[in-house]
């Protein structure tokens, strides 16, 4: 088991959401299924990241895929076990990687397979205590931020609508913290 440093996370409050065009995103399928309340956390900067969750939920047009997370754009970071994180192009079938629940609480779960497609996708802004976030995500159903009392797919996400996230301090050397002056947005 892995834990966040203050085994928390906190609610982010979206700001806006942004077309982008299409671009390359990144499936995550586990060697084991996932609560539907599971799921990973990635962000575009090291400032912060949102708590994507499994596709363990079936939708108007997915059936359920306890196994998967749709984890977004392929630049993305992804939070890893001992403070490191890592590029979304950088997973690997076989490494272990944390799912996290919303109370912070973690395991960690082997990859089966990483899954890179073209598809449409949309940046989400947020809000977490002042600072600035923001994750990159395909535009589709099976997309599912977890939220204080349930999840909330991508299409029914709106303004002012609250999502876990956690909030890091940015500054990293190939996934390893490293003290320096970065600006990232």
């Amino acid at each position: 088991m892995t834990t966040l440093e203050d085994n928390r996370l906190v609610l982010g409050s979206v700001q806006s959401m942004v077309e982008l065009g299409e671009g390359t995103r990144v499936c995550l399928d586990f060697i084991d299924a996932l609560a539907a309340d599971e799921g990973v956390l990635v962000g575009n900067t090291g400032h912060g990241y949102a708590l994507l969750l499994s596709e363990g939920m079936a939708t108007a047009t997915y059936p359920p895929r306890p196994f998967r997370v749709n984890a977004g754009a392929i630049h993305q970071y992804l939070r890893l076990a001992d403070d490191k994180v890592c590029y979304l192009s950088d997973i690997k079938a076989g490494m272990l990687v944390p799912v996290f629940r919303s109370d912070g609480r973690s395991r960690l779960v082997a990859l089966g397979r990483v899954k890179v497609e073209k598809r449409p996708m949309l940046r989400v802004c947020l809000d977490i205590a002042g600072v600035p976030v923001s994750v990159t995500i395909q535009q589709s159903d099976s997309i599912r931020f977890a939220a204080q009392e349930d999840s909330i797919s991508m299409p029914k996400l709106k303004v002012n609508d609250a999502v876990f996230c956690y909030l890091d301090q940015p500054g990293r050397h190939i996934g390893e913290r490293i003290e320096e002056y970065i600006s990232e947005y």
